[in-house]
């Protein structure tokens, strides 16, 4: 395992025990509502300080980009963090949400973790290494048709301009797959999407840290991500599509006639 792999695995796992022991002890937490349908907890911020100074004990001089606490330090190195993704899911205790840790560096991920501390799951990549989920290689699905298809996607919680395009994106796809999921972790079902429990999955307006770690296990896994007219500026817009290679061409298929006009 890289290095500085090793040192996100082991804050990822770090904040993951905190994040166990909050879960018996749900009704004592600490709760703020950053907007609508968008909570923080105390885990949440706790979380993330102890994987930020697991970090930086190591690479002191790398900057830190972090859901709650935002950006700090100047570094080509970018540590971009989601120490609880699913809060949602997590303050109600049910039971599918995760720590999202990946490297940037000068603009490019290089290495993503992301790990489910209620089934102690921790997907892994390295750039040009494959992706892993514990010690096993992970691959896209080999799926050839959108109708045999299980694709994940989440839906629009906070800002509703959207939610129109987003509605019938949903209708079509309900009609020409298999079945939609949506179980409000972002950072997982992209992990599934690079372990082939999807064969795709869609969202618009999520956040660098939701996606950054499992985009690289994608396409560590084989797999193709892209925004919604399958370019690269996912990261960027928030808008991002992905699947195995078949799929994903024929998810963009879907998508594209419902996307507001430039």
């Amino acid at each position: 395992m890289h290095p500085m792999l090793t040192i996100a695995v082991k804050a990822a796992r770090r904040a993951g025990n905190l994040i166990h022991r909050a879960a018996d002890n749900l009704d004592h937490l600490a709760v703020t509502k950053k907007s609508h349908s968008d909570y923080v907890s105390e885990v949440d911020r706790t979380a993330e300080q102890a994987i930020i100074k697991t970090l930086l004990d190591a690479f002191p001089d790398h900057a830190i980009l972090a859901e709650e606490s935002g950006a700090q330090g100047d570094s080509e190195y970018v540590w971009i963090i989601d120490p609880l993704d699913g809060t949602t899911n997590f303050l109600h205790g049910f039971q599918q949400y995760s720590v999202s840790i990946a490297l940037q560096h000068k603009g490019i991920i290089t290495q993503a973790v992301v790990y489910d501390p209620t089934k102690n799951e921790l997907f892994t990549a390295s750039r040009g290494c494959g992706a892993y989920l514990n010690d096993r290689r992970l691959r896209v699905t080999k799926r050839l048709y959108l109708a045999d298809c299980l694709i994940g996607t989440g839906f629009p919680y906070t800002r509703f301009e959207h939610l129109d395009a987003y509605l019938n994106i949903m209708r079509d796809l309900m009609q020409k797959t298999s079945g939609l999921r949506r179980p409000g972790s972002a950072a997982l079902d992209l992990a599934y999407t690079a372990a082939g429990r999807y064969d795709g999955f869609f969202e618009i307006g999520l956040k660098p840290w939701d996606m950054a770690a499992g985009c690289l296990l994608i396409t560590e896994a084989g797999g193709l991500v892209g925004d919604l007219q399958g370019n690269d500026s996912y990261l960027k817009t928030g808008n991002i599509c992905a699947g195995n290679p078949k799929v994903f061409a024929q998810l963009l298929q879907v998508i594209l006639p419902h996307l507001p006009r430039p």
